[in-house]
Protein backbone atom coordinates (compact mmCIF):
# COMPACT_ATOMS: atom_id res chain seq x y z
CA UNK A 1 0.00 0.00 0.00
CA UNK A 2 1.22 3.62 -0.69
CA UNK A 3 1.26 5.91 2.13
CA UNK A 4 -2.04 7.72 1.08
CA UNK A 5 -3.83 4.72 0.88
CA UNK A 6 -2.27 3.39 5.13
CA UNK A 7 -3.47 7.41 5.72
CA UNK A 8 -7.03 6.50 4.51
CA UNK A 9 -7.98 3.05 5.87
CA UNK A 10 -6.28 4.21 9.19
CA UNK A 11 -8.74 7.51 9.23
CA UNK A 12 -11.75 6.16 9.22
CA UNK A 13 -13.17 5.98 12.66
CA UNK A 14 -11.14 6.48 15.73
CA UNK A 15 -10.60 3.82 18.01
CA UNK A 16 -12.18 5.87 21.12
CA UNK A 17 -15.35 6.25 19.31
CA UNK A 18 -16.26 2.81 18.38
CA UNK A 19 -18.84 0.93 19.96
CA UNK A 20 -16.54 -1.70 21.01
CA UNK A 21 -15.00 0.27 23.73
CA UNK A 22 -18.54 0.91 25.01
CA UNK A 23 -19.37 -2.94 25.14
CA UNK A 24 -15.82 -3.88 27.10
CA UNK A 25 -16.87 -5.63 30.26
CA UNK A 26 -20.28 -6.89 29.14
CA UNK A 27 -20.21 -10.79 27.87
CA UNK A 28 -22.13 -10.91 25.28
CA UNK A 29 -20.93 -7.66 23.09
CA UNK A 30 -24.38 -6.67 22.65
CA UNK A 31 -25.17 -10.15 20.63
CA UNK A 32 -27.46 -11.73 23.35
CA UNK A 33 -27.01 -14.95 25.00
CA UNK A 34 -29.76 -17.14 24.03
CA UNK A 35 -30.03 -16.57 20.01
CA UNK A 36 -26.64 -16.22 19.78
CA UNK A 37 -23.97 -14.05 16.91
CA UNK A 38 -23.62 -16.94 14.65
CA UNK A 39 -21.13 -16.06 11.49
CA UNK A 40 -23.86 -15.75 8.45
CA UNK A 41 -27.38 -17.26 9.62
CA UNK A 42 -29.52 -16.14 6.27
CA UNK A 43 -26.04 -16.83 4.21
CA UNK A 44 -23.59 -14.70 2.48
CA UNK A 45 -24.71 -11.84 -0.41
CA UNK A 46 -27.36 -12.76 -2.62
CA UNK A 47 -28.34 -16.10 -1.20
CA UNK A 48 -31.73 -17.13 -0.49
CA UNK A 49 -33.42 -14.88 -3.77
CA UNK A 50 -35.56 -17.44 -4.04
CA UNK A 51 -36.10 -19.16 -1.12
CA UNK A 52 -35.94 -17.35 2.22
CA UNK A 53 -35.46 -13.64 1.52
CA UNK A 54 -37.85 -14.29 -1.85
CA UNK A 55 -40.48 -11.36 0.12
CA UNK A 56 -36.95 -9.14 -0.11
CA UNK A 57 -36.52 -9.04 -3.61
CA UNK A 58 -40.11 -9.32 -4.63
CA UNK A 59 -40.81 -6.18 -2.95
CA UNK A 60 -37.81 -3.99 -3.10
CA UNK A 61 -36.14 -5.91 -6.19
CA UNK A 62 -38.83 -6.43 -8.43
CA UNK A 63 -37.96 -8.40 -12.06
CA UNK A 64 -33.69 -9.06 -10.33
CA UNK A 65 -34.77 -13.28 -12.07
CA UNK A 66 -35.33 -14.07 -15.59
CA UNK A 67 -34.85 -13.13 -18.50
CA UNK A 68 -36.93 -11.03 -20.92
CA UNK A 69 -36.74 -10.48 -24.85
CA UNK A 70 -34.92 -12.74 -27.65
CA UNK A 71 -30.98 -13.93 -27.16
CA UNK A 72 -28.71 -11.76 -30.35
CA UNK A 73 -25.71 -13.57 -30.55
CA UNK A 74 -22.32 -11.83 -31.17
CA UNK A 75 -23.84 -8.01 -30.99
CA UNK A 76 -22.36 -5.36 -31.85
CA UNK A 77 -23.07 -1.79 -31.23
CA UNK A 78 -21.18 0.07 -33.58
CA UNK A 79 -23.49 -0.70 -36.62
CA UNK A 80 -26.48 1.87 -34.38
CA UNK A 81 -23.92 3.81 -33.47
CA UNK A 82 -25.75 7.14 -34.71
CA UNK A 83 -25.23 10.44 -33.12
CA UNK A 84 -27.89 13.08 -33.58
CA UNK A 85 -28.08 16.80 -34.42
CA UNK A 86 -31.10 18.73 -34.46
CA UNK A 87 -32.02 21.90 -36.89
CA UNK A 88 -31.39 24.38 -34.27
CA UNK A 89 -27.91 23.01 -33.22
CA UNK A 90 -26.76 22.63 -36.84
CA UNK A 91 -25.35 26.41 -37.50
CA UNK A 92 -23.44 26.59 -34.58
CA UNK A 93 -21.50 24.14 -36.54
CA UNK A 94 -19.64 27.10 -38.56
CA UNK A 95 -18.59 30.37 -37.04
CA UNK A 96 -21.34 33.37 -36.92
CA UNK A 97 -18.57 35.00 -38.85
CA UNK A 98 -19.19 32.44 -41.84
CA UNK A 99 -23.13 33.14 -41.56
CA UNK A 100 -22.60 36.47 -42.37
CA UNK A 101 -20.05 35.84 -45.05
CA UNK A 102 -22.23 34.30 -47.14
CA UNK A 103 -25.34 35.76 -46.25
CA UNK A 104 -25.52 38.29 -48.78
CA UNK A 105 -23.12 36.50 -51.93
CA UNK A 106 -24.11 37.57 -55.42
CA UNK A 107 -22.10 34.22 -57.21
CA UNK A 108 -24.56 32.44 -55.88
CA UNK A 109 -22.21 29.99 -53.05
CA UNK A 110 -23.43 28.36 -50.04
CA UNK A 111 -21.82 27.21 -46.42
CA UNK A 112 -21.51 23.60 -46.48
CA UNK A 113 -21.74 22.53 -43.44
CA UNK A 114 -20.71 18.56 -42.14
CA UNK A 115 -21.96 17.43 -39.50
CA UNK A 116 -19.73 13.61 -39.74
CA UNK A 117 -17.24 15.75 -39.09
CA UNK A 118 -18.70 17.46 -36.31
CA UNK A 119 -18.95 13.93 -34.98
CA UNK A 120 -23.31 13.58 -35.86
CA UNK A 121 -24.39 11.44 -38.15
CA UNK A 122 -27.99 12.01 -38.19
CA UNK A 123 -29.67 15.20 -38.72
CA UNK A 124 -33.63 15.55 -36.93
CA UNK A 125 -35.82 18.62 -37.57
CA UNK A 126 -36.35 20.12 -34.08
CA UNK A 127 -36.35 24.05 -34.53
CA UNK A 128 -36.36 26.33 -37.14
CA UNK A 129 -33.69 27.52 -39.48
CA UNK A 130 -32.88 30.78 -40.98
CA UNK A 131 -33.79 32.04 -43.85
CA UNK A 132 -30.08 31.05 -45.99
CA UNK A 133 -29.66 28.65 -47.91
CA UNK A 134 -26.98 26.01 -46.98
CA UNK A 135 -25.81 22.46 -47.82
CA UNK A 136 -25.78 19.52 -44.88
CA UNK A 137 -23.98 16.32 -45.53
CA UNK A 138 -24.77 13.53 -43.00
CA UNK A 139 -25.40 9.81 -43.31
CA UNK A 140 -29.18 9.89 -42.68
CA UNK A 141 -31.61 12.82 -42.46
CA UNK A 142 -34.82 12.32 -40.80
CA UNK A 143 -37.77 13.63 -42.92
CA UNK A 144 -39.38 16.52 -41.26
CA UNK A 145 -35.19 18.08 -41.39
CA UNK A 146 -35.07 17.50 -45.17
CA UNK A 147 -38.49 19.54 -45.77
CA UNK A 148 -37.19 22.47 -43.51
CA UNK A 149 -33.71 22.47 -44.98
CA UNK A 150 -35.41 22.33 -48.75
CA UNK A 151 -37.84 24.90 -47.77
CA UNK A 152 -35.23 27.73 -46.94
CA UNK A 153 -33.41 26.48 -49.96
CA UNK A 154 -30.41 24.13 -48.85
CA UNK A 155 -29.67 20.59 -49.90
CA UNK A 156 -29.53 17.58 -48.04
CA UNK A 157 -26.46 15.52 -48.97
CA UNK A 158 -25.84 11.99 -48.31
CA UNK A 159 -22.83 10.68 -47.17
CA UNK A 160 -22.20 7.03 -46.88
Amino acid sequence: LDASARVRRVALMTTKLKKTRKLRGHVSHGHGRVGKHRKHPGGRGNAGGLTHHRTNFDRYHPGYFGKVGMRYFHLTRQKYYRPIINLDKLWSLVSEQTRQNYKDREDGKVPVIDVIRAGYYKVLGKGYLPKQPFIVKAKFFSRKAEEKIKSVGGACVLVA
